[in-house]
């Protein structure tokens, strides 16, 4: 993949940045420590009536610094650097088109629709301010709901940065019934947290009746947890010395706000990932494969504009894949409640349109595309995905 060359090549560039700098910082402390050592000689005067030779620290200096070579060694170092920047460059132009206008086509755009899609970025990422500001220059109404629900999310997740689950708990407790369809036990582990942070404070009988009156409730299902937590009661105020020092990872706290973040946008019935983010994603992986057909196409302009599907596939890899698609070989269409992909005897699939067409409506047999067998539309079955 083109894209990981350039960030290795990136990655490589920016570690010799760094050795490059730290060489020349050790080299300068090095001519610094001797210039310090010589002015700390020509100042004692242990004696008044012995005079100090200058002349022979300043030679005694020079043939030091004759030795490090500190203009030499800089050049070197600067030299080395400059071939790994100069490099990065020739790799950007040859990886990357200017003009990527010939990978696609003019579209008439919903500048409404794009004008929304983009603001619920803004506000999904946190950028309220931001959001505001695009409101004003597009003159969009303001999605009053959206932000106001994502301006909540935000408040949580800044409280449980300064270790405030108070508004995280009140959340989960009023959408409880909700969440314990996902199944994933968030007001457990929210739970498990504000009883760890008590119990590090050293207040044994605050965190054993914050255990009774919040972590017993779920005994029957979370036994063996509970218990754990129970014997940390034996470590109040010492938790990090125990055996159950992992259980103050901040890696609990980041896990946690990630989980909380995806079940507040799902509750919201917004996905985790920006669709704007995975969009943009998903259109710079794609776009190398793009500018090689449009160049393959290029004598053929007229028939690349007019095309409705892209002859080759685009592989963005499976992080973009959120759901199982198919596409029938026959006609090219996506398949969908009205044209689902329907199996056939000989194990071959085709969409329920095609496989009509070639029954001529049921009404006979019909030669499957890609081998000998025949089949009818009565002994084809459909596959759910």
């Amino acid at each position: 993949m083109e894209l990981n060359t350039i960030k290795d090549a990136f990655d490589r560039v920016a570690k010799k940045q760094k050795l490059s700098t730290s060489r020349s910082q050790e080299l300068i402390d090095q001519v610094g420590r001797e210039l310090e050592q010589a002015l700390t000689k020509i100042q004692a005067v242990p004696d008044p009536t012995i005079p100090i030779d200058q002349n022979s620290i300043i030679m005694e200096l020079r043939t030091k610094l004759n030795a490090i070579n500190p203009q030499s060694q800089l050049e070197t170092t600067q030299k080395e650097l400059n071939i790994s920047l100069s490099k990065y460059p020739r790799l950007l132009e040859k990886s990357f088109v200017p003009d990527i206008s010939k990978a696609y086509r003019n579209v008439d755009f919903d500048f409404h629709t794009v004008n929304q899609i983009i603001l619920n970025h803004f506000y999904r990422q946190g950028l309220f301010d931001l959001g505001d500001c695009f409101i004003n220059e597009s003159n969009e109404p303001e999605p009053t709901t959206l932000k106001t629900q994502f301006l909540e999310m935000y408040q949580i997740l800044d409280a449980m940065k300064s270790r405030n689950l108070d508004p995280a708990l009140h959340w989960v407790s009023a959408n409880r019934e909700k969440l314990k369809q996902n199944d994933l036990n968030l007001e457990m582990k929210l739970h498990r947290l504000q009883f760890v942070e008590i119990l590090q404070k050293g207040n044994r009988a605050e965190a054993l009746n914050y255990a009774r009156t919040y972590l017993a409730p779920f005994a029957s299902i979370h036994m063996d947890e509970i218990q754990k937590l129970m014997a940390c009661l034996l470590w109040a105020g010492r938790l990090e010395s125990s055996p159950y020092a992992e259980l103050m990872a901040p890696s609990h706290w980041e896990k946690i706000a990630v989980e909380l973040a995806w079940q507040f946008c799902n509750l919201l019935g917004q996905s985790y990932e920006s669709p704007l983010s995975v969009a943009i994603a998903a259109g710079v992986e794609g776009l190398p494969t793009l500018l090689k057909l449009a160049n393959v196409m290029a004598g053929k302009r007229q028939e690349w504009l007019m095309m409705k599907q892209l002859p080759v596939p685009v592989d963005l890899g499976r992080e973009f894949q959120f759901h199982s698609v198919f596409v029938c070989p026959v006609s090219r269409d996506q398949g969908s409640e009205e044209n689902p992909p329907m199996l056939m005897p000989c194990g071959h699939v085709l969409c329920k349109q095609s496989i009509m067409k070639l029954s001529k409506s049921s009404t006979r047999t019909f030669k499957c595309p890609y081998c000998p067998h025949e089949a009818t539309v009565a002994v084809c079955r459909q596959l759910h995905f």
